[in-house]
C-alpha cells in the first residue's frame, strides 16, 4: 500500500520510498548518474523503513496536500511525494 492511499487517521510502517528513475533523461549527460532528489530529501527527513506514519488529513476533495506525522514532526506532501512511499497499515 502507499501512504497516498493511507484513510485518515491510521498508522502505518514505513517498508520503503522508491527512486524513481526517469529513463527520458538517460539519453541526456547532465541528468546521467543523478539520484533522485526527492527520494533523497524524503529519507533525509525521517521517511524510512520501520519508522511509524500516520495520516493525519487530506485538502480538500482529495487534492494536494496531505498531512502525516512521524514521531512528533508533521509534514504537508504532494500526493506524488506520498506515492512514493510504500507502508502497511497498522491494525488494531
Amino acid at each position: 500500500m502507499r501512504l497516498s492511499d493511507l484513510s485518515k487517521n491510521v498508522t502505518a510502517i514505513i517498508l520503503s520510498v522508491e527512486d524513481s528513475h526517469p529513463t527520458d533523461y538517460a539519453e541526456h549527460d547532465a541528468y546521467a548518474g543523478n539520484i533522485d532528489t526527492i527520494a533523497h530529501r524524503l529519507r533525509e527527513l525521517g521517511f524510512v523503513p520501520g519508522e511509524l506514519v500516520r495520516l493525519i488529513t487530506v485538502a480538500p476533495f482529495g487534492g494536494d496536500p496531505i498531512l502525516v506525522q512521524i514521531g512528533f514532526t508533521r509534514f504537508a506532501l504532494r500526493k506524488s511525494e506520498a506515492k512514493r512511499i510504500l507502508v502497511e497499515a497498522q491494525t488494531a
